[in-house]
This record gives structure tokens, sequence and C-alpha cells, in this order.
């Protein structure tokens, strides 16, 4: 790991070091979790599963070498295993993260809605040093965010006012939003479903909702796009994805499908060949990708 080198200089013109900043003195004066998370998978699931087709950053590699030693690159690969490993509290926070007294706070006592989960993938990005660091302001709560101030509601877009069944936003004649799920690999902490996201019990992912919700597309002629939301729709399996895809495409009037999405940012390992492979099946497709900052 001594040879593995990052650099703050950019190629010119940009070259293969383009984007990449210096982490020796952000992540590795830290020490690796004192106790594992993961539980290996066994080696058929192993080689059972596509690999992650693309190669993991400078940062990232040193990243898992330094808090997940026993983490084998077909596990951190594994969208299933970076789901399941999703840090949550604040012993695992704050081995990786020299968290402020602030976040420290927030997280031992948060009462808010929207829960916390940061993929490690999407740790290995955040400044453990700078509270104030962009990415880390977006996925690590803060004591303020319980306030409520004058005019703050819980629901800013009206978007319950605007749903005629469980999972669907009618607001424009044309075009609904159709929530297909309450989850999300990371939660950004200014989310404005920050009401409903993460609650399981909503159990935006059923059958006989989804049915209820595609009956009512189906019912109305003027609707001619569909947007995909959650939650993350790329969190869900790829069946359930696929059968959702598939019973839009058999409506006649819907012209446009989209999937909005911050998988490809937080929880790459999720674009597999598989999946897009599948997505291709229903082309012409969309995909609003969220993307919150340079960094």
């Amino acid at each position: 790991m001594e040879n593995e080198t990052l650099f703050n200089e950019e190629a010119e013109p940009p070259g293969p070091t383009t984007g990449l900043v210096k982490v020796e003195n952000e992540i590795l004066d830290f020490f690796p979790l004192s106790t594992p998370t993961h539980q290996p998978y066994p080696a058929k699931q192993k080689t059972d599963r596509l690999l992650f087709p693309f190669k993991d950053s400078p940062r990232s590699r040193i990243f898992r070498k330094r808090f997940y030693p026993e983490i084998t690159r077909f596990e951190w690969f594994d969208w299933h295993w970076q789901l399941h490993n999703a840090i949550r509290d604040v012993e695992t926070l704050s081995q990786i993260i020299n968290l402020s007294e602030n976040e420290r706070q927030a997280m031992m006592h948060h009462s808010g809605s929207l829960p916390v989960s940061i993929t490690p993938y999407y740790a290995s990005l955040l400044n453990a040093h700078d509270p104030a660091a962009p990415l880390r302001r977006s996925v690590i709560p803060v004591v303020d965010e319980c306030l409520h101030t004058a005019g703050e509601e819980e629901d800013p877009l009206c978007e319950d006012t605007d749903s005629p069944v469980c999972g669907i936003v009618h607001r424009y004649p044309d075009r609904v939003l159709f929530l297909v799920t309450d989850i999300c690999s990371t939660y950004c902490r200014y989310c404005t479903r920050s009401r409903i996201i993460g609650r399981r019990n909503q159990n935006f992912v059923d059958p006989d909702k989804w049915e209820k919700a595609i009956e009512y597309i189906e019912g109305n002629p003027n609707i001619r796009d569909v947007l995909l939301s959650g939650g993350d729709p790329l969190t869900l399996s790829d069946e359930k994805l696929e059968w959702l895809l598939s019973r839009l495409k058999m409506i006649p009037h819907i012209e446009l499908i989209r999937i909005g999405t911050k998988v490809p940012v937080v929880l790459p390992q999720r674009i597999t060949p598989a999946l897009t492979a599948m997505l291709k099946r229903y082309h012409p497709l969309w995909m609003s990708i969220h993307i919150t900052h340079p960094d």
C-alpha cells in the first residue's frame, strides 16, 4: 500500500490522474474497523456473480485496505455487500470519520424521520477531517437538522396532496411520479421526502400497491410520461425492476419511462452487466442521475 500514491496535480491536457485527490492525510491515520460487520460469502456465490466491470480508484482501494482489510475485491464490488454493510451508527462512522461534536450528537440522539445510511464506497469519498466538506455535509446529520422553522413543511412539494393512489404523484396532466420503493442505499440529509423514506413499514415494494398504481396509469390515457423514483429504484432487484418496466411498456399511451437514481454515484457496483443488459431490452429508457457536487 505504501506504493499507492494519489496526486493533486492534473496532467495537461487532462490525463489519467484527472479527478484524483490526495487522501493520505485524510484516511491513512485511522485504524481498521475493530468489529467487521461483514459475513464472507461462500465461494460459490462469489463465482456466480458477475464481477464489477470497472477498476477501483486508488482512493477507494486504499480506503478498503485500511478499513476493510478482510474484504476481498469480489465482496467490495458486490452491491449486495455494500447495501448490507452500509454505515448506520455512530460507532462505525467514528472509526472512519473524525466526527465533530455536532455530528456526533446528531448521530447519537437522532430523532428525525430520515435515517442515516452511507455505503462503504461512498464513505471512501468523504473528507475525514473537514465537517464542512460538501459530500460529508450531504450525508452526515447535524443537530440543526431536527430544528423546524416557521413555514417549514413535512411535505414541502405537496406530493401527498397530488397522490390519487399509493405511490403515484399526479401533478401534471401528461406525467406521473411513480414511487416504487422507500429505500435508498445512501440517504441525503436534504431529502424532500424524508417523511416517508427509510420507513420500511410503508412497504412501497408491494405487488398489490404496484398493480393499483399501474391500473391508475392504464386508466388515464393522458399520461404519456412515467418517472420511477422512491427511494431509489435501482435498489430493487433486476427481477422486480424488470417487472415494473415490462408492465409499463405494455401500456399503449406511455411514451417515456424515466428512472430517477443516485445509485451510479453512491453505489456504482450496482451497475452490473446483467442490469445494463436488462435495461437495454426496454429501450428507449431515460435515466436522471442525481449528482450532488463536483467532489
